[in-house]
């Protein structure tokens, strides 16, 4: 009789969620590291809100003050909404970046690698988070230079903080998805033009009250709305005591909706990459 082969350990739980992290920070990593060799990405992701800063705070800051009639501080009611606005614009980038990966062939290689397949989406998702940390710091000292600061105190600032780089993770995983179904960067930016009625028609630059009474309740669930409305309150700047239920309760439907969207959007994302690697 041969001798008998032995069989191979099968590893377990523990080990394989070691490696899942490991080969997520590998993967992270290579994306972090593409934005250090290409800063012009970062710069063209910030010219939006920066731009935005420039016009809204300054050319239009005195008569939207008016609008708000809460002393006219209308750069502190501005940059949380600008805050918000960089966030949704990360979808655009995530997409571009996705299907940028997957025509080149970037995500065939690294399916042939001996790594977590799951690695590969929740790399990407970290990387995104991290840049738009990056990003907001920047808009963070950009709003300082012009007057605008937080007034509950660093604690209740940094909670702020933290809803709209949940709200980024959620918005991260929409893009991954739309990156793996559309075909060519062509495509990706005509869905990244359904992003500006997401951010316009909400809290963004003006208050929803003073929107037409039939945009109210669409502009009011908005999940960017639920976001910038927690983010004043926790700042302390105008028009974080809003009315009606949502803005009662913005701190916890700013949590509620981007745990909506990764219930989503993480299982299509993962179904769509295990039908692409057959």
């Amino acid at each position: 009789m041969g001798e008998a082969v032995a069989e191979r350990p099968v590893p377990g739980a523990m080990e394989r969620a070691r490696w899942m992290v490991v080969d997520t920070g590998v993967v992270a990593g290579r994306y972090l590291s593409h934005l250090v060799r290409k800063p012009d990405e970062v710069v063209g992701t910030l010219l939006i809100p920066v731009l935005a800063v420039l016009l809204f705070g300054f050319v239009f800051g005195e008569a939207m003050g008016e609008v708000l009639g809460e002393g006219g501080n209308y750069r502190g009611f501005l940059m949380p909404g600008l805050f918000a606005l960089t966030m949704a614009f990360g979808i655009g980038n995530t997409t571009i970046a996705v299907v940028t990966d997957v025509g080149r062939g970037v995500v065939d290689r690294f399916r042939t690698l001996p790594m977590a397949p799951s690695a590969l989406l929740a790399g990407r998702s970290v990387a995104d988070v991290v840049s738009a940390l990056v990003d907001l710091a920047v808009l963070v000292l950009m709003g300082r230079l012009i007057g605008w600061q937080w007034h509950n105190g660093l604690w209740a600032a940094l909670a702020g903080l933290g809803l709209l780089l949940w709200l980024r993770l959620a918005f991260t995983w929409v893009g991954i998805w739309l990156g793996l179904v559309v075909r060519s960067p062509e495509a990706a930016m005509k869905f990244f033009s359904l992003v500006f009625p997401l951010a316009m028609v909400a809290e963004t630059f003006v208050p929803v009250h003073t929107m037409p009474g039939w945009l109210v309740p669409v502009a009011e669930w908005n999940p960017l709305s639920a976001t910038v409305v927690a983010a004043r309150e926790l700042f302390g700047n105008p028009g974080g005591a809003g009315q009606g239920w949502m803005a009662e309760h913005a701190v916890g439907v700013a949590l509620a909706w981007p745990a909506v969207l990764l219930l989503v959007f993480v299982p299509l994302a993962v179904v769509r990459f295990r039908r692409m690697s057959r």
